[in-house]
């Protein structure tokens, strides 16, 4: 199962063991079993403090726990952890065997102090990029709370508790056996989410701080580069973020970051924000602005208003929220959300394997995703608004080449159907005809774009048509002292390496803007 590099790495970490742990599995005779028990057997022959018992009898077969010696509770992957979930698999053992997680303490005290009794199941896909997060948030919750149970489910391995269930996209968590959350969530956003009094107490401690020079509003690439050529400049600068990284948190590969050969979207925003807190900048994550209100109105500082109550003041802000996938807005796209309406293919294509899928989208997310699911389901249908495919010419070649995959040009989307329960299929109306069509399918993928997240700032932030902030060539808004740069712009091409361009000139903007302008109220400034 694992290759002598894997094997080597495996061995180095296992040396971090601080007691004994013990991997007791329930298995089968099926072959997905006998995997399962060489993978385990190989992790105990790399640690004298890993022992294996094959005695266990769990329901889910195969499975196995991961358990400190004497004890049976534990986190249970009802899985054969590798791809995506490897690193998941290598931290429950270390937690397990009592090595530290590098998580702040005070989240690690709010997870020790939940006192009710919760079941979690998270079902999870081995090519999910968005999974290991929250597979590894519920995995780290059991083992501090004993209160607290895990099971890690792979959907292609169990897939009929899959249909029963009728899970549709991945991560899926079940608390007591009732839906809890679905896709991308941290560690602090499961927490917070469980710990009802955490929204006022955070609201208390940012009320408490003290004037910022520079707020950015929004961690993706924007609000990274922002905030680091902000804070070599010496001043006092804060993030407040609803998860920093923004969208490449959701994006599985990234090939076109000049000096960056190749990487992956969770890495590169654990990178920014690494480098932002090498600057000892003041990111307040889990923050959602709700409103801001212009310096003449509130003395000289520009105040903006967070979603818990809490409001933070500023000399100058940067906006960066950046934008989110664009719904189709037809009939049964809400209905049935994960239910068979998905818009990540790397993540939840696995759960539709053998079966039949529409792509709403030929732009190159759409051609791309068409792709990707060809190699996984039985039927790719692609749905097409405009009369031609409009993503890069190497793609709609590769789309064309691949037999089950069916185009539909000029095809707009009037409904997504279902039984009441999930998707059934998907209606569109040929432009050309007027005659509409119906597609009979058991997945739908929309990508079609994005829309910005500016809805907080109507009736303060000029807007385009679009919902995008309008900036000059220096990212001015319309306010004084208000800036805006990456996707929620109207700076044309949404890219990550132009985002962080737009951040930086925006960062370079308010610093300008504060130099010139007269310090009308107090601001901490920290020395150069």
């Amino acid at each position: 199962m694992l290759d002598s590099n894997l094997q080597t790495q495996l061995q180095a970490y296992l040396q971090n063991l601080r007691h004994p742990i013990r991997l007791i599995a329930s298995l089968d005779d099926s072959p997905h079993a006998a995997e399962m028990r060489e993978l385990l057997t190989e992790i105990a022959a790399l640690s004298d403090k890993v022992s294996v018992d094959t005695t266990g009898n769990d329901a889910r077969k195969p499975s196995f726990v991961i358990a400190k010696e004497g004890e049976t509770r534990g986190v249970r992957f009802a899985a054969i952890p590798m791809g995506h979930e490897f690193t998941s698999l290598v931290l429950a053992l270390l937690w397990t065997g009592g090595h530290p997680p590098k998580v702040d303490a005070q989240v690690i005290e709010q997870i020790q102090a939940l006192d009710s009794d919760m079941n979690f199941e998270v079902y999870m896909s081995l090519s999910c990029h968005n999974c290991p997060d929250v597979v590894q948030a519920a995995t780290l919750m059991a083992i501090y709370n004993p209160k607290i149970n895990t099971v890690v489910v792979d959907g292609a391995l169990f897939q009929d508790e899959v249909n029963a269930r009728q899970v549709m996209a991945v991560p899926m968590v079940y608390m007591n056996d009732a839906v809890f959350g679905s896709g991308r969530m941290s560690l602090e956003e499961i927490v917070a989410k469980l710990d009802t009094k955490s929204d006022e107490r955070e609201a208390a401690k940012l009320n408490e701080k003290e004037p910022f020079d520079v707020l950015i509003v929004g961690g993706g690439p924007a609000g990274a580069a922002a905030a680091v050529y902000a804070a070599r400049k010496g001043i006092r600068v804060g993030v407040a973020a609803e998860r920093f990284g923004g969208q490449t948190n959701d994006t599985m590969a990234i090939e076109n970051y000049i000096s960056v050969l190749e990487t992956d979207g969770p890495k590169f925003a654990a990178a920014l924000e690494t480098q932002v807190r090498h600057y000892e900048v003041d990111i307040m994550n889990l923050q959602r602005a709700s409103k801001i209100v212009p310096a003449t109105e509130i003395g000289g500082l520009i105040g903006v208003e967070m979603a818990n109550g809490a409001t933070l003041h500023a000399r100058s802000v940067i906006l960066s929220t950046g934008a989110r996938w664009r719904n189709v807005n037809v009939p049964g796209e809400s209905e049935y959300k994960n239910k068979g309406v998905a818009y990540c293919p790397h993540c939840d294509g696995p759960l539709f394997k053998g079966k039949r899928v529409a792509v709403i989208g030929g732009g190159n997310s759409g051609v791309e995703a068409a792709i990707d699911l060809a190699g996984v389901v039985a039927h790719v249908t692609l749905v097409e608004f405009a009369d031609a495919l409009k993503a890069d010419a190497v793609l709609v070649s590769k789309l064309k080449s691949l037999p089950n995959v069916s185009i539909h040009l000029n095809a707009q989307t009037t409904e997504i159907t279902g039984d009441g329960q999930k998707v059934n299929g998907l209606s569109y109306k040929d432009r050309a005809t007027e005659q509409i069509h119906h597609v009979a399918l058991e997945g739908v993928f929309v990508q079609i774009g994005l829309v910005p997240n500016s809805e907080f700032l109507k009736g303060t932030v000029e807007l385009s048509k679009f919902g995008e902030i309008v900036v000059d060539a220096k990212g001015h808004t319309n306010l004084p002292g208000v800036f805006a740069a990456g996707d929620v712009t109207t700076v044309p091409y949404k890219q990550i390496v132009i985002a962080a361009g737009e951040g930086s000139k925006a960062a370079l903007s308010a610093f300008d803007y504060l130099i010139r302008t007269p310090i009308t109220a107090p601001a901490k400034a920290v020395a150069a």
